[in-house]
This record gives C-alpha cells, sequence and structure tokens, in this order.
C-alpha cells in the first residue's frame, strides 16, 4: 500500500511494535491475513494513532484496558510490548489490569495479568 496513512500507519506500528513484529505479520505478500494487516496498518496506526488528540503512552494505556476487557490475549500480549515502549510501567500496566476487574470481571483482569506476567518473562530473558 501507498497511501499517507499507511505510511504513516507502518511507521508508528514500528515505533511502538518494533519492527521484528510488524515484519514477522507482514512478511509473506501472498498470506491470508495480509489484506487486514494493511488496512489495520492504514485505519488504526495511520488515522487513528496519529491523531494529535491523544499521547501514544495514553493510548497504550486505553488500548490494554479495552483489550483487556475484550479478554483478547494474543493482542494484550503485542500491545503490552508497546505500552513498554510508549513509557509505561511494569506497575502501570498491573494497576491497568486490577483496574479492569471490578468493571470487566476477574477472568478478564487475571487473563490479562498472566499475559503480561509471560510478555515480561520473555523480555526479561532476551
Amino acid at each position: 500500500m501507498t497511501s499517507e496513512a499507511y505510511k504513516k500507519g507502518e511507521q508508528v506500528r514500528r515505533e511502538v511494535l518494533g519492527s521484528k513484529r510488524v515484519d514477522s505479520t507482514m512478511k509473506d505478500p501472498a498470506d491470508f491475513s495480509r489484506a487486514m494487516m494493511e488496512v489495520t496498518t492504514e485505519f488504526a496506526w495511520g488515522q487513528i494513532w496519529t491523531r494529535p488528540g491523544i499521547d501514544r503512552r495514553t493510548r497504550s494505556f486505553m488500548t490494554l484496558a479495552m483489550l483487556a476487557a475484550l479478554n483478547r490475549p494474543h493482542e494484550i500480549a503485542v500491545h503490552v510490548r508497546g505500552a513498554l515502549n510508549n513509557g509505561l510501567t511494569r506497575d502501570e500496566i498491573k494497576e491497568i489490569f486490577l483496574h479492569v476487574l471490578p468493571y470487566c470481571g476477574a477472568p478478564a483482569a487475571i487473563d490479562a495479568t498472566g499475559v503480561a506476567k509471560q510478555v515480561f518473562a520473555e523480555i526479561d530473558a532476551e
């Protein structure tokens, strides 16, 4: 894709998630999910994450809370790394998931906390 929003989205996505992650999701041009990644990069990353009204740190904060509420462990893992890249601390991430507990339920909060612990362990082992 060559739109300006896509280019901006890819740049933000790389800055937040890391080039290794982005490259791994975009490596196969015949891949079934490539179109989904292109649209997501252009729309979510290129049109939403680049808006001036909220900084990236706050966007990461909100994204983790929403993903926990939706109980989306795969995306939580991706965005925990992104949140750390955007300046959130492990303690802040813990507090996000604790805050999810009374509003979205213990299973969602516990699952999100477990995913974050796994990501922290992977980062510590790198």
